[in-house]
């Protein structure tokens, strides 16, 4: 199958209308839908941002690939898009994007159909081929350069290069979440850069359609080094003492010269096996490296015990306060007694493992435990994440010279004795003076006047609105998190008010202030309803993204307005999440929680209203 059986004039969009990242998506998506090519445009939306959440399909080099695999494509196509301008894309090289490439496969979608959309993601790597396609004057002359490349591409994989009696020089292994696009163009660039120095190559690539040029143990064996350019679950173990390169599958892309290079150096460290799979690594450009990471992991895995636990509790509470109720008091056994107690012990190994991969989540696990039994509280359960993931590096590097023969004992026995006896005694250290700290912070809390308690508000609820859904947001959330642990209530009422306040405003401002939004826009505000009702401050992001300079502020202003009424009004959120869902098991008044939410969200519109330009 040719790339023009799926790209065809009625898919292509020489000149396109959008301004941003959203509106390129909306523009492509509906020609794809126009053409007939899908059952469902909004759910083929959905599955295409599923995937930029993963990491941006702005490549670079004015590329985008935005792509997805889904029940909503009724055939599989392309989508062609071209901005001369240039448009924000949120490319890796910070670039306007020229390009655009939609890649619709069906959930049953056959390898040969796989294979071309792949094919297609390979061409762009070259310069003269995307000159070609910006110069192209009409529809015909988009597919005749197409057609072009891939008759020159077909005859380079007839005359693709063999190994030598000894084997390949270099072996890699590339993937992406989705494995359409990201997984053949890292696949292409390192072969292409292995030709350019005179060595072979062979990539197994992890892509949609299952492992392919799957990499044999002989291979392996005689393997100089191995480049494993990979953003999802590639098995490692078997690279067990050999030199391994392990980045993201982005790299591939954009450093093959550099991968390639430092494995013809040998300067190469050798991989040790320890049971874990490549794919956690982060995107360079992304914020989340080292301690926000970590800190993610172990909240992430927490999330479910507290918002579970959490709504069981205020449940609990709500049937009868004083627990006399045999069915109140089983909720509270349930969420207070089990799934409460789990939350920090989980917190602290999710925390650890993340560091140290598995020898780290014993470590972590007893360390937060000694933290909930010693009443550390949450700042316990942190320290003994971190803490049980170090002593876990720390024990392994101590370990390393020891005999082979003795390495599966080492594994076994001595990794979680040493891990679990140094954090340990290390915690039963900590605990005492950890817990002097939880309990003077939740006396100094519940000793604040109400001025205080609404500065605190303020600042909470300004936080979760200045990245909505980054460091400074999931640093709020963990604090009112910690408050709900140590029985305090009121922060994560600001915290809940001020991340709904967000999306809700924007949505309102599409409504009411029309003429200072698109069309588009104002069709994304109305799901922002939805997504700020159900605290999703995330909902806000793409129109931040398009005007963070009016956008952000105007959120700000509104969520820290929420956040300080709510403290005023004396509100009180035993629940972590759930947003409107959950406004009936506040302590204090329901109508004044939602009044601060509504006020909140009419000062962020109304900023909006007054502030953002009329559209053209």
């Amino acid at each position: 199958m040719r790339i023009s059986d799926l790209l065809k004039k009625d898919t292509i969009v020489l000149t396109m209308s959008a301004n941003d990242k959203a509106s390129a998506i909306d523009e492509l998506v509906r020609n794809l839908d126009k053409a007939g090519r899908l059952n469902n445009a909004d759910d083929y939306k959905k599955a295409i941002l599923a995937r930029e959440e993963q990491s941006t399909t702005g490549l670079g080099e004015g590329i985008a690939i935005p792509h997805a695999k889904s029940e909503a494509v009724k055939t599989p196509a392309i989508a062609f898009g071209r901005s001369e301008s240039g448009l924000d894309y949120e490319a890796l090289d910070g670039q306007p994007t020229h390009l655009f490439f939609m890649i619709a496969a069906s959930a049953g979608a056959n390898e040969a159909h796989l294979a071309t959309l792949s094919r297609l993601s390979t061409f762009l790597m070259d310069e003269a081929f995307r000159e070609a396609l910006l110069k192209a004057e009409s529809e015909e002359d988009i597919l005749a350069a197409i057609d072009k490349k891939e008759q020159e591409q077909l005859e380079k994989e007839a005359a693709e290069q063999t190994p030598s009696k000894d084997g390949y020089d270099i072996l890699a292994v590339t993937g992406c979440p989705t494995g359409i696009a990201h997984t053949f163009m890292a696949a292409d660039a390192l072969k292409d850069e292995a030709k350019k120095q005179g060595l072979t190559i062979k990539v197994e690539t992890n892509g949609s359609g299952g492992i392919k040029d799957r990499l044999t143990a002989d291979e392996i064996d005689n393997a100089k080094a191995i480049i494993v350019a990979a953003s999802t679950k590639v098995e490692m173990d078997r690279f067990s003492g050999k030199k391994v390169i392990d980045v993201p599958v982005t790299d591939g892309i954009r450093r093959p010269k550099e991968l390639v290079e430092q494995a013809k150096s040998g300067n190469v460290p050798i991989y040790k096996g320890s049971g874990e799979a490549s794919g956690n690594k982060e995107e360079k450009g992304k914020i989340g490296g080292g301690f926000y990471k970590h800190l993610m992991n172990g909240v992430s895995n927490m999330l479910p015990f507290v918002v579970g636990g959490g709504i069981l509790i205020a449940l609990s509470f709500l049937i009868d306060i004083d627990l006399n109720n045999e069915f109140a008091q089983m909720l509270m056994d349930i969420g207070g007694g089990t799934a409460f107690a789990l939350m920090i012990p989980v917190l602290a190994a999710f925390i650890a493992m993340s560091i140290a991969d598995r020898p780290g989540f014993a470590a972590g696990m007893v360390g937060g435990l000694i933290a909930f039994n010693g009443e550390a509280g949450f700042l316990g359960g942190l320290i003994a994440g971190f803490l049980g993931g170090y002593v876990a590096l720390l024990v392994k590097k101590l370990l390393a010279g020891m005999p082979q023969s003795l390495a599966g004992i080492t594994t076994i026995l001595l990794y979680p004795v040493l891990n679990i006896f140094i954090t340990g005694m290390i915690m039963l250290l900590l605990v005492t003076p950890l817990s002097a700290i939880n309990s003077g912070l939740e006396s100094w809390l519940g000793g604040m006047g109400t001025t205080n308690m609404m500065l605190l508000g303020i600042i909470l609820g300004g936080m979760m609105a200045i990245d909505m859904g980054g460091p400074i947001n999931k640093a709020a959330f963990t604090f009112g998190i910690a408050m709900i642990d140590a029985g305090n209530f009121g922060p994560h009422a600001a915290v809940m008010a001020g991340g709904m306040v967000p999306p809700l405003g924007i949505a309102l401002a599409t409504t009411f202030f029309k003429r200072k939004f698109t069309k588009q826009e104002q069709e994304a505000g109305k799901t922002n309803y939805i997504l700020g009702a159900s605290f999703i401050t995330e909902g806000a992001i793409p129109f931040a993204a398009a005007d963070p300079g009016r956008v952000i502020p105007a959120a700000v202003a509104g969520a820290a307005v929420a956040g300080g009424l709510t403290a005023l009004f004396g509100i009180g959120l035993p629940a972590p999440h759930g947003g409107i869902f959950v406004v009936g098991l506040v302590s204090g008044s329901w109508f004044m929680y939602l009044l601060a939410i509504i006020v909140g969200a009419i000062v962020t519109a109304a900023i909006l209203g007054i502030w953002k330009k009329k559209t053209v």
